[in-house]
């Protein structure tokens, strides 16, 4: 009687020829752009160690990691976490606005739709790094947030100390690098980052050389700033100060003057007469106005002409309409 074969000892024949990929296989991996960091791969043990030693350095000095659309801290505070901007639409609108970004989270096994795809395309053609991440993987890392299985990492915006900045703009306009005097828009008690990015739009268009945000209690540059200038971001600096009303001093031993805009102003602003100067524009919120450090630290106190019907304007509105008359001005030497 023959031994019979031991079990496994029998190689098993495929069961006729088997079908390929039909190069399904390689186009999957096509347009992923370059392999994020260690630390930036949420599974990697990089990745824990780095959030295990933010959350550390957060407990020895008494802070809570809050978003990062606060901006980014001042000098000697911890590295503000970045924001991740969420959902289809939204990621669609930040790509397309050029908005810096770090990282294109997408979730394995995504329902491709037009604004997917879209969104792979604009990201591979910035060099986006993309990274594949399960569902619960991807609701930690927006906090539970509705991403419809997308979400974009913006790092923190770098801010340039707004006293350098003027430093260096007066220095470039003295040597004739520049042809118009420096011209800036501080702004005074501001949270709305669609305001900032609307004055920073204007500031643009009108050949303004810097925007300042103080440090505590104001708005910061956030996807949001970033959509709503339209590109203008990345031709005009956004500075921190530390202190807006020790940074205004500063301004003015410089030799900028600093106008304040306000309803009850003490000039008209047709009657400006310090618009070819170096200037500093300040504005605050819509509700309370210029705080009243701020506004014993200009030189003059502005108002814009409007119907006795309108109470006040818009920040943004109300820095377009200086900005306008202070080009015009210098424009035509009047």
């Amino acid at each position: 009687m023959a031994n019979k074969p031991r079990p496994g000892a029998i190689r098993k024949a495929k069961k006729g020829p088997t079908s390929g990929t039909g190069g399904l296989g390689r186009k999957a991996l096509q347009g992923k752009g370059p392999t994020p960091k260690a630390e930036d791969r949420p599974y990697h043990k990089a990745h824990k160690k780095k959030a295990a030693a933010d959350r550390s350095a957060e407990k020895s000095t008494g802070r809570g990691g809050g978003p990062a659309s606060r901006g980014a801290g001042g000098r000697g505070r911890n590295k503000p976490s970045e924001e991740m901007v969420t959902g289809r639409n939204s990621v669609v609108e930040a790509l397309r606005a050029g908005v810096p970004a770090k990282t294109l989270y997408v979730a394995v096994r995504i329902e491709t739709d037009d604004r997917v795809r879209n969104i792979l395309k604009l990201a591979v053609e910035q060099g986006i790094p993309l990274l594949e991440v399960h569902k619960p993987e991807l609701d930690r890392l927006t906090g539970d947030a509705i991403h419809q299985g997308v979400a974009l990492q913006i790092p923190p915006y770098d801010y340039p100390d707004a006293t350098d900045l003027a430093q260096e703009t007066l220095s470039k306009w003295k040597k004739g690098y520049i042809s118009s005097a420096p011209l800036f828009v501080a702004l005074d008690g501001i949270t709305d980052p669609r305001n900032l990015g609307a004055i920073i739009r204007s500031v643009s268009a009108f050949s303004g050389h810097g925007v300042l945000v103080p440090e505590r209690r104001s708005v910061g540059m956030t996807a949001t700033a970033w959509k709503t200038s339209a590109g203008a971001a990345v031709r005009v600096p956004v500075a921190r100060a530390a202190n807006l009303n020790r940074t205004l001093e500063s301004f003015k031993k410089q030799g900028i003057f600093v106008l304040g805009l306000d309803g009850d102003g003490d000039i008209s602003l047709p009657d400006l007469t310090l618009a070819k100067e170096p200037v500093c524009i300040v504005v605050g919120s819509e509700g309370k106005g210029l705080s009243r450090l701020v506004r014993e630290n200009c030189d003059q106190i502005v108002s814009i002409p409007i119907d006795s019907a309108m109470e006040s304007l818009n920040a943004s509105m109300a820095v377009g309409i200086s900005l306008y008359e202070v080009s015009r001005r210098r424009s035509t030497g009047k």
